[in-house]
């Protein structure tokens, strides 16, 4: 009943003439951005982080969470009519929703996107406003030795999950660690890692970090790759609405979508890639006409669409309760707490409380405002494909430093801005995760000072992230998640060779000569 009643008062913020605004301007220009072609949600927030930095907070995170469901949702029409995912979640979509594009199509494929995106937006909203406080409680059991163990395990698990190297997850990592040490100890007042530059005492900013390696590093990473072809665009034909027939084969895929998308992304390893992967295949398993899938099979479009925007509220549960980043994305939300000096947990809920619900409530407004905008305005989601790429590329980067140039009004953060692109076009030509490098800046300041916190009350003890059951065992699962997956190589390697030798075997070579 309270949860009911905190909900309650988060409409009577989010409502507000003013916030309801700002919920309209996230969403557009959220969709706007993210139907821009190799333009994702995490570059889309890296990129409009700046823009919020004179706002109050409660307005800016409702401005946010629009932001955040509007590319999510705008990237489905780039993967359908372009055949160009801007983001991984996407990539699946594009294989059944270009075909249907092909065929003529594209309508049906973007409404299909458009209405399972809102159901299973509103019901994973309305999950998230429920579980959310549910781990709250959880996390009100937690000390310093807890919270320690906490950011351990959600250092390792960006690191381990998001990338195909662990090797190279832990260098984006540990580049992140050094990054975020540099300014002034709070605990001794010594300067670190400063080299003399006065505008580095109070650190490095996060947000300055964020559109570095998303906006900027990426877009040089596109804009190096891109030929600048003409690219192919099917146009809208016929009725832009759904049949009774894609009615019926979409309604039951939304809902599994839903229910796949959601707990997933609550999940460390989630974010939106498992989901969407595994709804296709749940829907070619339970397809009538399972060979339509790759040619088109509009079941094929709404399921991951669904479970992909359903991951989008997953994800938020660990982030506002446990500050706890399981994606990309996440990772950039995480910097924009930064930005105003919060920090996601239990305390968020007590200290901010009209922040946290307004911006619940603003997902499910936001979700209605995307159903509205989405249906009726596709064809002007459309041109905005037909801008030509250098002038896109162009306005990004001219924009990313006007952002980041307006934060402190400061010329050393363009330095460190380029510097840090620089950086993160060498990360994504080299295949380094960047994400890890944004949670390490964040979070390993706060790690150490959790740290330093435990081994005050210990007296010095370091057993005391042992002693303690849920330090003890949120260490452990971040070991196995380093551990697992190299004892896993190493003997699908060990099995590999002796099946090797096996196979290599003559029978000649086995019996002595006679």
């Amino acid at each position: 009943m309270d949860t009911l009643a905190a909900l309650g008062h988060g409409f009577l913020v989010a409502l507000t003439p003013y916030n309801l605004l700002w919920s309209a301007i996230g969403v557009t220009v959220g969709t706007a951005v993210g139907v821009l072609p190799g333009i994702g949600p995490a570059l889309t927030v890296a990129l409009l982080l700046p823009v919020t930095y004179g706002l109050e907070p409660t307005s800016a995170f409702i401005m946010f969470a629009g932001i955040y469901y509007g590319a999510m949702y705008g990237g489905s029409t780039t993967s359908i009519l372009l055949n160009a995912p801007g983001e991984s979640g996407s990539i699946v979509t594009a294989i059944d929703g270009h075909a249907m594009a092909r065929q003529g199509r594209g309508a049906q494929a973007l409404a299909t996107a458009a209405i399972g995106s809102f159901i299973a937006g509103t019901i994973a909203t309305a999950a998230l406003t429920f579980v959310a406080p549910l781990m709250v409680k959880m996390a009100l059991l937690f000390g310093p030795a807890e919270y320690f163990a906490l950011m351990v395990l959600a250092l390792t698990t960006v690191t381990a999950v998001l990338g195909s190297s662990l090797a190279r997850g832990l260098a984006s990592l540990f580049l992140g660690l050094a990054l975020g040490l540099v300014g002034i100890d709070m605990q001794t007042g010594q300067a670190r890692l400063a080299f003399g530059v006065p505008e580095l005492l109070d650190g490095i900013d996060t947000v300055v970090v964020a559109v570095g390696l998303f906006a900027v590093g990426e877009t040089l990473y596109v804009a190096s790759r891109h030929r600048f072809e003409t690219e192919e665009i099917y146009a809208l034909k016929g009725s832009k609405w759904m049949s009774r027939e894609d009615w019926s084969r979409s309604w039951k895929p939304w809902l599994r979508g839903t229910l796949l998308g959601f707990p997933i992304g609550t999940l460390p390893a989630g974010g939106s890639e498992i989901p969407t992967f595994l709804s296709y295949l749940v829907e070619k398993r339970l397809a009538k006409k399972p060979e339509e899938f790759g040619k088109g099979a509009i079941e094929a479009v709404a399921g991951p669409e669904a479970a992909n925007n359903a991951s989008a509220a997953g994800v938020l549960a660990p982030l506002l309760s446990l500050g706890l980043p399981t994606s990309a994305t996440a990772a950039i939300m995480l910097a924009a707490f930064q930005q105003y000096g919060l920090q996601p947990g239990p305390t968020l809920f007590d200290n901010n409380p009209e922040l946290v619900w307004g911006m619940i409530a603003s997902l499910y407004i936001g979700n209605v405002l995307l159903l509205v905008l989405n249906l009726p305005l596709v064809g002007f989601w459309v041109k905005l494909l037909l801008i030509p790429r250098p002038w896109l590329y162009a306005g990004i980067l001219v924009f990313s430093s006007l952002g980041a140039y307006t934060l402190n009004n400061n010329v050393i953060d363009l330095v460190i801005l380029w510097v840090i692109g620089l950086l993160g076009f060498g990360m994504r030509v080299l295949n380094v995760p960047v994400a890890p490098c944004v949670v390490g800046l964040i979070l390993g300041p706060l790690a150490e000072q959790q740290f330093r916190r435990a081994l005050a009350i210990s007296q010095g003890d370091p057993s005391v992230f042992l002693t303690h059951p849920i330090s003890a065992a949120l260490l452990i699962i971040a070991a196995l998640l380093v551990i697992g997956p190299m004892v896993l190589r190493y003997r699908s390697n060990g099995v590999a060779k002796s099946a090797g030798k096996s196979n290599g075997a003559s029978p000649s070579g086995t019996h002595p000569a006679t």
